[in-house]
């Protein structure tokens, strides 16, 4: 068990009920404090730690760390470190903020430097992303848009079972948690015509995802095998891969997604690491027919995440629409990873590897209105007496995810994000 996971381990700042952030969990992430200046943060229940004044205050003494390595406007440099260093620094937070450990706690002038209220501080992108892929590797959500729009009887491509299915995205319209959306315009083509049009989309919808960040993998020609892949995989965070399915339907084929897609993906603030998350390893979906010898794996390499997705109206009412579990996906992130490599692309530090579409085999737990009104032929009720067949102008779609073990909750927060009507057509 790794150090900082003790679940006994408590800590000598108040973490409430069934908040995300016990100080089991110690996610990552960058924020602007009261003073105004970007450092990278940690966070332990409503408290955000400024690591920076930490590290210039000697709390990290015996850990070789750059004079500056807080103080950036990402968290790349400090993932760059690698693995033992990055786990060094979680590990003497645990040890800082453990409730047997006064060090901190009665300092009172130190404290007034590091610690900061969760909801005084602006959180930021938490990492820079060079490069961002989205794989399709929910079995149950590839299964219902195939039954859609294909064959219900066949509704996955034979390559589906076979590999991690996935594409390169746009990593320049990545936003963090807060940020609003805008409904994007775009060529639809409407029903009984031939030939499209160009108007806002009337179909717009979320996707709900989970996404891991790469550490600095192998350089151009090599791969990462699917034993070592975890190694090169930093932490997690949730993904809303906003959607636009009329301009995607008309534009996807020959060749996948793409004004349907780019214009807005949102992330969570904070990374929560692979560390944190081995309380909730489990086996995933067995896997028929067998994968190729390079994408074998066995053991627990899937996680017990819970998800939700809720949908706030512009009325102030807020309904839960989805409750999925990341445990569904098909393929693993080792296996996603492994793939992506596996013609010798390179991979850099803070990229960005979405799951797709999470969805479960009930159709609450679908991870899309897409799914969830089936096409838009079944109304999804909300609590204020509205329906929902696509997002309307003025919705907060808000994702949520969390595993709980031995009485130790470890949460994401949330992505959320209010969809705002499209620009004026020029």
């Amino acid at each position: 068990m790794r150090f900082a996971n003790e679940p006994a381990r408590r800590s000598w700042i108040d973490v409430p009920l069934l908040s995300d952030f016990p100080i089991q969990n110690l996610p990552f992430g960058v924020f602007i404090p009261t003073d105004d200046v970007i450092t990278l943060g940690s966070r332990i229940g409503d408290t955000v730690i400024d690591l920076s004044a930490l590290h210039q205050l000697g709390y990290f003494e015996g850990i070789e760390l750059p004079a500056d390595v807080f103080l950036q406007d990402s968290l790349n440099e400090f993932i760059s470190m690698g693995a033992a260093k990055c786990r060094a620094v979680r590990d003497r937070l645990a040890w800082i903020f453990d409730a047997d450990n006064d060090e901190l706690k009665n300092n009172e002038g130190h404290r007034k430097n590091i610690l900061f209220p969760a909801d005084e501080v602006q959180m930021l992108m938490p990492i820079y992303v060079q490069d961002y892929t989205d794989f399709y590797s929910s079995r149950e959500h590839a299964s219902n848009v195939g039954s859609m729009f294909r064959d219900p009887n066949n509704p996955l491509l034979p390559n589906w079972l076979h590999i991690p299915v996935g594409y390169h995205g746009r990593s320049s319209s990545i936003v963090v948690s807060g940020v609003d959306v805008q409904r994007p315009k775009g060529q639809i083509l409407e029903p009984g015509s031939d030939r499209p049009i160009f108007a806002p989309s009337r179909q717009m919808d979320f996707e709900l995802e989970m996404a891991f960040v790469t550490c600095e993998g192998k350089p151009l020609g090599q791969s990462i095998s699917i034993d070592e892949a975890e190694e090169y995989i930093f932490g997690l965070l949730l993904f809303n891969d906003w959607s636009a399915r009329d301009i995607q339907r008309w534009e996807y084929v020959p060749l996948g997604p793409f004004l349907g897609k780019n214009f807005a993906s949102s992330v969570s603030p904070w990374i929560v690491t692979l560390d944190a998350l081995e309380p909730f390893r489990c086996e995933g979906p067995v896997q028929d027919p067998p994968v190729l010898p390079y994408l074998t794996q066995t053991g627990a390499h899937h996680f017990d995440i819970e998800l939700e997705v809720w949908i706030g109206t512009p009325t102030g009412s807020s309904t839960r629409v989805c409750r999925s579990n990341t445990r569904h996906l098909y393929w693993s992130m080792a296996q996603q990873l492994a793939h992506h490599t596996s013609n010798g692309c390179n991979v850099n530090c803070g990229d960005l590897m979405a799951s797709g579409t999470i969805s479960g085999p009930t159709p609450d737990s679908y991870g899309s209105m897409l799914e969830l009104g089936w096409k838009g032929e079944r109304p999804v009720a909300l609590n204020d007496g509205t329906t929902r067949r696509f997002l309307e102008d003025g919705d907060l779609v808000e994702m949520r995810a969390w595993g709980e073990k031995n009485g130790v909750r470890i949460g994401f927060g949330s992505v959320r994000s209010r969809l705002l009507p499209a620009s004026e057509i020029v």
